[in-house]
């Protein structure tokens, strides 16, 4: 089997690959029915020298590779007919600034298996980039209050080397008694935790967060429940995907208590927004910072009125307004939503990536599984069945 790895071609530019060189070299001796080659390319955080030394093969085109893994989705004319394509491909919500890939895909007998739907039984997702959003959004928050409140300067994530020169940054952090509030417990949320212990922040509960104070700084790490309540008190986590609709947020009873908010929550259609422009508009209302790592716009997180940018990352939001400001004007919200953290630290977020690939779907391509084809979205010149549903999307 011969497997590509492609050049990111979308604009702007992505710098993350699927496997770093080492990987490469260690798919290629683990598995030795595997062949792996590289598209030449000037734009990834890994030079072609560096995959040559590995004694990876580096060409021009993927012409005769069997299974294609990119990260962004690939320009319709870049595509190849009769391949297997790994990718994220932002088509199964009917993305439409997509529907022209899906159904290229579709006439040029692509067999397209979407990263976002490759799950355990159980129905968790086995990839994402979720962690080092996390880690990296954790680390914006941090710079951001560092910054709205004059305290120590940062040195912006992008501009490391790597992770471990942006995490040698945090011994900069000056703190008192600031409060910090997380949400999220997925992969996002641990790598949000990742920062946070790396701080030594205390860890305190819902009840001591919302009843003490402190002389030193501290953290609360909210679950799903911890902010919304179903309008008869009872309930639980099950219910509330059930039907959301029956549920309200209790998030306001935090926000008088917090300094910093980090955002890594998972949001459903239809779920409650944790906090509206109106409640930004109250004196309950004492947060300073944003850190929308889940980047929402204009949803459940009313501060998050547009991503930002890694070059621009934090912009002001003037809750008398409603509307963009000065992050540095003292009641105006600072807010950091930047959308594509990954891409700050791409050697350090492809590696944790690949080694996803490497561990959960390399040792099954090619094989029956039920893994791949629960993922496989079209093949054979059709939607798969799982995503039927697509129809009506990609009918012309």
């Amino acid at each position: 089997m011969k497997l590509g790895i492609l050049k990111e071609e979308k604009i702007p530019s992505d710098k993350r690959v699927v496997f770093t060189p080492k990987q490469c070299r260690e798919i290629v001796t683990r598995f030795p029915e595997i062949q792996v080659f590289v598209q030449s390319s000037d734009v990834r955080c890994y030079l072609d020298k560096e995959y040559i030394k590995m004694g990876i093969p580096v060409v021009d085109n993927l012409y005769d590779c069997d299974v294609l893994f990119g990260i962004k989705e690939v320009p319709k004319d870049k595509l190849l007919s009769n391949k297997t394509y790994f990718f994220f491909s932002h088509t199964i919500k009917k993305q439409e600034y997509n529907k022209g890939l899906l159904i290229k895909m579709i006439d040029l007998n692509i067999n397209m298996i979407d990263y976002e739907v490759l799950k355990y039984e159980d129905g968790e997702r086995i990839l994402g980039f979720g962690r080092y959003a996390g880690v990296i959004g954790a680390y914006n928050a941090f710079l951001t209050y560092g910054l709205k409140k004059n305290l120590y300067s940062l040195k912006p994530a992008n501009k490391c080397i790597n992770r471990k020169e942006m995490e040698n940054e945090l011994k900069k952090i000056n703190l008192t008694n600031e409060r910090f509030l997380v949400t999220g417990k997925g992969r996002v949320g641990s790598g949000i935790l990742e920062i946070i212990n790396l701080l030594g922040l205390n860890k305190v509960s819902v009840d001591e967060y919302l009843d003490n104070t402190y002389d030193y700084p501290v953290y609360v790490n909210l679950d799903t429940m911890d902010y919304n309540q179903r309008s008869d008190g009872k309930g639980d986590f099950n219910d509330f995907v059930r039907d959301p609709s029956s549920y309200s947020s209790i998030f306001m009873k935090y926000a008088k208590n917090t300094d910093v908010f980090i955002a890594g929550h998972y949001y459903a259609t239809g779920s409650p927004y944790l906090f509206t422009r109106s409640d930004v508009k109250s004196s309950s209302f004492n947060i300073s910072v944003v850190a929308d790592i889940s980047c929402d716009i204009d949803g459940p997180v009313a501060t998050t009125i547009r991503p930002s940018s890694i070059i621009s990352p934090i912009y002001g939001y003037n809750p008398l307004t409603e509307e963009e400001d000065n992050f540095m004007k003292e009641d105006v919200v600072a807010v950091m939503a930047v959308d594509n953290l990954p891409c700050e630290l791409p050697k350090d977020s492809s590696e944790d990536f690949g080694n996803q690939l490497i561990e959960n779907i390399i040792p099954i391509l090619g094989k029956e599984s039920s893994i791949l084809s629960n993922a496989t979205i079209c093949k054979n010149g059709d939607l798969t069945e799982n995503f039927k549903y697509l129809k009506d999307f990609v009918t012309l």
